[in-house]
């Protein structure tokens, strides 16, 4: 299986699969692309070239023992700007889930010269103070499973946890500025999805990115965090045809 060594000192193991245009797709947090999202993955390789990464200390990738310092999500979008120049993609469709839909946002915001669109959801770009409490409910880990522990090589649960939330906590008390600074600089066409009742994740906090972005929509879902498992053919609706809008509207 294929393994990409970054500029940025890491060793991603990744998913390629499929023809055609670009799509990095991004899993969420203690996932895999095949564990989160292999029925999305492999649907989009029917008529793309997809490309899955494991991010740094998930599953096979390297390091191993996923760490939390409070700029880890800035961290992933530096790896998945240096995995496309590892494998020679100068510009990709970019989907994430979860904490991978937050690292697409920021890589979208970084180099925006570099997407031709952005879909994500469960992500909002922005952790308000209404997502404090939320966070703290994180903790402690009694609802890990085991492969989930198993597949990241987790040693201690509750500290584990503990690494994240306290990374998230932090960004809620330092104004919650995740990607929405670099909103506007993502020109490109981005649908942010979320489900009504993702507590994690409130719908006007993703009506505040959008706002933000100069071609961005929001589309709700009657469901919770999982739109891909809760409302599996609404999603592949949704964006099989805004990718096909995309592609139809290139040069």
């Amino acid at each position: 299986m294929p393994y990409a060594e970054l500029s940025t000192g890491v060793r991603l193991f990744y998913e390629d699969q499929g023809e055609g245009e670009p799509i990095i797709l991004i899993h969420g947090w203690l996932g895999t692309a095949r564990a989160d999202l292999g029925g999305i993955l492999d649907w989009l390789s029917e008529d793309y070239h997809v490309i899955g990464p494991t991010m740094r200390g998930y599953g096979q990738s390297r390091p191993p023992q996923r760490d939390y310092p409070i700029d880890h999500y800035q961290r992933d979008a530096r790896d998945m700007l240096a995995l496309m120049d590892a494998l020679n993609v100068s510009k990709a469709h970019i989907i994430g889930y979860s904490d991978g839909g937050e690292v697409a946002l920021l890589a979208a915001g970084y180099a925006p010269e570099r997407f031709k669109s952005v879909a994500v959801w469960g992500a909002i770009g922005y952790y308000g103070p209404d997502m404090r409490p939320m966070i703290q409910r994180t903790y402690p880990a009694d609802y890990l499973s085991a492969e989930e522990i198993e597949r990241n090589g987790i040693t201690n649960p509750d500290a584990y946890v503990l690494g994240w939330a306290r990374a998230a906590v932090h960004l809620v008390d330092s104004g919650g500025d995740l990607s929405l600074s670099l909103a506007p600089n993502i020109t490109c066409p981005l649908i942010l999805m979320l489900g009504t009742e993702d507590r994690l994740n409130p719908e006007v906090y993703g009506r505040k990115f959008i706002e933000h972005t100069p071609n961005g929509q929001l589309i709700m879902f009657d469901c919770g965090h999982q739109i891909h498992n809760q409302q599996t053919e609404q999603l592949k609706r949704v964006v099989a045809a805004f990718l096909e809008k995309v592609e139809g509207g290139r040069d």
